[in-house]
């Protein structure tokens, strides 16, 4: 227990807020804490069909991704670095699941382009990610882009890029969320807390 509390000390930027509107700045959001556990969404996956989020979670343990869109180079160069880690996170007992607010047709794109073996969800209105207290406002010369990626369903917001652990109940193990999105969750320290989870686990 004692390393994964100083992997979560490491790891976790967050920046408590007591507001409830959706924060000007990504270091003012409030997001969930571990123990916590993800609420429920309809998500829409790249050929357009509709998936409960929990419904999904429910098949495994899971690595939850959140990701700007794949118009962001630093997105896409962490889609591909988890990419790379993939199989080592399956071993493990655990599926990936990403998730942002680009439509489903956008979603294609980026899993084209990395040809992804793990899901990717659009949450295009943000319902998930706000509720999840990740979501501020996205700086006005975004607005217009944001709009077009998301089929016109993003009112002008932005997740902070985050990584969530959770269990099949969707209840929050271990979370990544840092304001900086140009600095992401590497592959070898994802696979080194779910290592550390899964000795947890065992004890």
């Amino acid at each position: 227990m004692k390393n994964i509390t100083l992997i979560l000390l490491y790891m976790v930027f967050t920046v408590i807020s007591a507001s409830a509107q959706l924060p000007d700045k990504a270091e003012d959001i409030s997001p969930l804490l571990n123990g916590e556990t993800l609420p429920d969404a309809v998500l829409k996956a790249p050929d357009g069909s509709e998936h409960n989020l929990q419904e999904i979670l429910r098949q495994k343990p899971s690595v939850v991704l959140f990701y700007r869109g794949g118009w962001c180079p630093f997105c896409n160069a962490h889609l591909a670095e988890i990419q790379g880690v993939q199989n080592e996170v399956v071993n493990l007992g655990y599926q990936i699941v990403a998730i942002s607010p680009d439509s489903p047709e956008n979603l294609q794109v980026t899993d084209e382009k990395h040809n992804l073996a793990y899901s990717l969800y659009s949450d295009a209105n943000g319902k998930l990610i706000k509720a999840i207290g990740i979501a501020f406002k996205a700086p006005e010369r975004y607005s217009g882009m944001l709009s077009e990626k998301s089929d016109g369903l993003n009112d002008g917001f932005l997740p902070v890029p985050s990584v969530f652990v959770t269990d099949t109940s969707g209840k929050i193990a271990f979370e990544y969320i840092n304001p900086d999105y140009k600095t992401r969750l590497s592959g070898g320290l994802l696979l080194a807390v779910l290592k550390e989870l899964k000795k947890e686990q065992k004890k």
